[in-house]
């Protein structure tokens, strides 16, 4: 199942790309968990169960950020798990601050739909491009 598993996430990846955020909500199982790091100012941040709540974490994203680049690098996949090393570049709405980040996302697939999401990144430099105290230095 490991490469019916690499299609699913690529095409979520794709309809991302294309902001074809239902596209993406249909790749999930209706009650993926979604766990995203962060403190709690971090409007992204926090643990989702659910296409409603992941839907509502797409929302924040795009509030917060406009994403100038989304690159998923490699995609490493072992059974129902499938690992992407990837790299971004946003822009935060409030402050006008970039922010260049790497990332793993981690997914985990049942069905062929993702049962599971985790994602690691450098979230004190996303908070920095958010604070307005940051913004003025």
């Amino acid at each position: 199942m490991t490469e019916g598993n690499l299609d699913v996430v690529r095409q979520g990846y794709e309809a991302f790309g294309r902001g074809d955020i239902n596209a993406l909500l249909e790749s999930l199982d209706e009650h993926v968990h979604w766990k995203t790091p962060g403190p709690p100012e971090l409007a992204t941040s926090g643990n989702r169960t659910g296409r409603q709540e992941v839907a509502g974490f797409f929302a924040s994203v795009n509030q917060l950020f406009d994403i100038q680049r989304f690159e998923p690098r490699e995609f490493i996949a072992r059974g129902d798990l499938v690992v992407v090393l990837g790299s971004e570049t946003a822009v935060a709405r409030s402050t006008g601050k970039v922010i260049d980040l790497d990332w793993v996302h981690v997914f985990t697939l049942q069905n062929g739909k993702v049962a599971a999401f985790q994602e690691f990144f450098d979230t004190a430099a996303v908070v920095a491009a958010l604070s307005a105290a940051h913004a003025a230095a």
